[in-house]
Parts: C-alpha cells; structure tokens; sequence
C-alpha cells in the first residue's frame, strides 16, 4: 500500500467516524472533496454521482471564519439564534435566521443582490468597470445590497423606492453612491410605480448608451456625464428575477437544514417578492415532508387571503380594483397585492398563512428588545408574531424556524417611530402582545 493510499484510505476513515458521531458541522470543503474522489476511485463511481451523500449534511464550519475574499464573501451561512424568550413562554424551540449579519447591506437580501449580480455576469448583460448601471425598484434593503456590491464588483446603482419609506434607507443609499428616486407611492399597474420607473430608466440607459471615451474615467465621474451614457442599463427585477428564490434554495435552505440536523416543523416567513419563503420551501419540503411552511402577512396585504382562500384581495378593497395605495401598513419590505414569479415559484408549498397587524408587529418588536435585547426591523417583528402563532397551533415541543431580516436601525423614523421607546423596568407578558389592538 502506497502513501496516497493510506492517506486516503485515513481520510475516508475520520470522515466516517466524524458522521457517526454526528458532528456533520466540523468537515471542512477540502475534506469532503479528498473523500468523493477516494470513493470516486474505490468504487469507480464519479465525484458528480456521490454529490448526494454530502448535499444535506454540510453546514458552517466551526471555529473561527475564513479568510473571504471581499465584501461578497461576507454574504451567508448566518447563524441561527435561539430566541430564549419566546421559547420559554411557548414551550417551543424557536429560531430566528440572523440575517441582519449578513456583511454587505446587513439584510437578506444581501443574498439576492449577490445571486442576480452573478447570474447577470454569467449571461453577459453585466461587465465590471465598464459603466454598466444597476436599476432597481425597492423599499430599500435591496436597493442597500445593491448599492453595496456595486460599489464592491465595479458597477454604478440606481435606486428607485416609495417616498413613504422610512428616509434613513435613501440617506444610506446616497452615501453608497447609488442615485435614488423616492417617488409617490402608486400601485404596479401605473407607469409612476418605482418598479416600473426603474425599468424604464434601465431601458432608456441602454437605448443610448455609448462606449466610455475615456477608459481610466472611474465610476463617480461617469455618474455625472451629460448626454448618452456609458455601459447599459440592467434592470435587476428583484419580484420577477428567478435568480432570488435560487439564491434561498442554494443558501438560505441547506444553512437552516444543516444547522437543525434535518429537524424541525415549521418555516415562518414573510413574502414581499416571495423569493425566500419560496426558495427555502423548495429546498426543506422535499427533505422534511411533514415540514409546516406558513406565510407571515402584514395588514393591508392580499397573500393571507391568497393562501387561505384562493383569492388575491385584501379586506380594505374589492378584487379588482388595484387603483390604491398597494399596501396600507408601517411594516416595510414584505406584503403585496400580486403574486410575483418568485411567490408563484413556491405557493403550493406554503401550508397557512397568518396575518399580523401593525400593532402586534409593533408589540412583538418592543418585546424582543425588552426580554432578549435583539433589535429588528418591522418585517422580522412581524415573522416573529407568526412564529409565536405557529408554535401555538403545532403545542409544545416543536422548533419553528423564522427569519430575521434587518435590524431595526434602518427602521428609526417610520416603524420604530410608533413603537416609541421600550424604557426601563417593564414586564410585559405574551398576551399583551397578542392582543395589541390599535390606538384608534
């Protein structure tokens, strides 16, 4: 027996041993990969046949990151965080997805940003440092996301978002680079709706573009050229782009799969594009059949009756009649009153929905910084509710899996506004929460 053989066959062994104990998390890429080419030469089966052997147990390394390359190496395998108060007082194991860590633009979306920058290399549409401009119509996380990795892969962003959006969004945006529209709130079927605004400006950028005459001109001063504009214009389509719910199914699924060792009951998550309840249903579902997949929907948005009832409306309109405000609540960044290709992508996955109203998602958020110190955005308040609702209905004993979004510091003026300060010495009880009613 040769050296390389004995290395491998030693390999093979630990690795084995390193299952059976089921400490999946501590196999290192390099080490699965010497292992699928010792059995691809053992057994004369190929590397790509033994992929299945590995897809749903490898998780985070443990230990300490590794050395990432950029800002983009930041994105992903985010932690999940047990939240000790809700946990206690339902007699459930819940578990919230930090994905306000996530290193570029601190949200979820930051996955997405990543997946349709990279899908829109790959098919050629964008080219680094050549003036190509990134549109996109957003509340603003994924307009931040974009910003961000714009400015780290060589591109320019141009942000277009509701003018009711909190201001703290655009002003991050601004010191990004990024050009920002706040535009009055209109509903999809108009031409003034901020996504149909920034795909008419991606258009009209590559209509009259031009070769950049100067190759050395960076970035910023290319913003400002008058005329024609350098590179083309791409249209990054966040509800439409299949390149979102992938980006869930590749990341988002086989992190909360390996990080729960295949266990849980339930998903709880929110769906403005629809991208990550989609793409993490896709991916659990067919491993966890039994797995509950239940929408969190704010007030004034038409997916809770779309999944309960067949029907996309809300109660404050009739089926329709799609002329009004899109959706009236202070929660950003999730509910609709269409359902985008990234929502329909998954629907048939999504078991029940439960709709939460401002004033629960206000009282859910004052409570998570009251009893665990976790400060989150309006969006993430509102999975919470759901996921407390869910542990209710499934009874004691089960690990409901939500996701928390963003912080709440891009929240301050709008959101965090109404919910005011938590104070000192306060000692709310869950009921209070539950039955938050408005103020009115």
């Amino acid at each position: 027996m040769n050296d390389n053989s004995r290395i491998y066959m030693g390999t093979a062994f630990i690795a084995g041993a390193l299952l059976t104990l089921g400490v999946k998390d501590l196999l290192y890429p390099e080490l699965e990969q010497r292992l699928r080419e010792y059995r691809a030469r053992r057994h004369g089966e190929s590397t790509e046949d033994l992929q299945n052997l590995f897809d749903d147990v490898v998780a985070a390394r443990s230990g300490p990151p590794m050395i990432v390359d950029g800002i983009e190496g930041c994105i992903g395998n985010t932690p999940l965080l047990r939240i000790k108060s809700l946990s206690e007082a339902t007699g459930c194991e819940i578990l919230g997805k930090a994905e306000f860590l996530n290193g570029a633009g601190q949200s979820s979306k930051d996955r997405v940003a990543l997946s349709m920058i990279e899908l829109a290399e790959e098919r050629d549409i964008l080219s680094p440092h050549s003036g190509d401009t990134i549109y996109e119509g957003t509340s603003g996380s994924t307009g931040i996301s974009l910003a961000t990795l714009a400015r780290a892969k060589g591109y320019l962003a141009h942000i277009c978002m509701p003018s009711d959006q909190a201001i703290e969004k655009s002003n991050q945006l601004l010191k990004l680079g990024a050009i920002v529209d706040r535009v009055p709130p209109a509903p999809i079927v108009e031409k003034e709706n901020f996504v149909n605004r920034a795909r008419a400006l991606a258009q009209a950028h590559t209509a009259t573009s031009t070769t950049n005459p100067n190759p050395e001109t960076s970035i910023p001063d290319m913003q400002e050229l008058p005329g024609p504009k350098p590179g083309r214009g791409f249209f990054a389509d966040q509800f439409e782009n299949e390149a979102n719910w992938r980006a869930h199914y590749n990341g988002s699924g086989p992190e909360i799969y390996a990080q729960c060792n295949g266990s849980l009951d339930a998903f709880v998550a929110g769906a403005g594009t629809g991208g990550t309840i989609s793409g993490v249903a896709l991916f659990l579902k067919p491993r966890i059949p039994n797995l509950k997949v239940v929408l969190a929907d704010p007030q004034g948005s038409g997916l809770y009756n779309r999944i309960r009832y067949g029907v996309m409306f809300d109660l404050k309109e009739k089926e329709g009649t799609r002329r009004r405000r899109q959706v009236d609540t202070i929660v950003e960044g999730i509910g609709i009153n269409r359902v985008t290709a990234n929502f329909e992508v998954g629907k048939e996955l999504v078991d029940d929905a439960i709709r939460v109203t401002d004033a629960q998602a206000l009282a859910m958020a004052r409570w998570l910084v009251e009893k665990d110190g976790i400060f989150l955005g309006s969006s993430s308040a509102v999975n919470c509710f759901a996921a407390v609702k869910t542990a209710m209905k499934l009874g004691p004993g089960h690990r409901i899996v939500t996701v928390l979004s963003d912080s709440g510091s891009r929240h301050l003026s709008r959101f965090w506004a109404k919910a005011g300060d938590v104070g000192g010495a306060v000692d709310t009880k869950l009921e209070d929460v539950l039955n938050a009613k408005d103020d009115q």
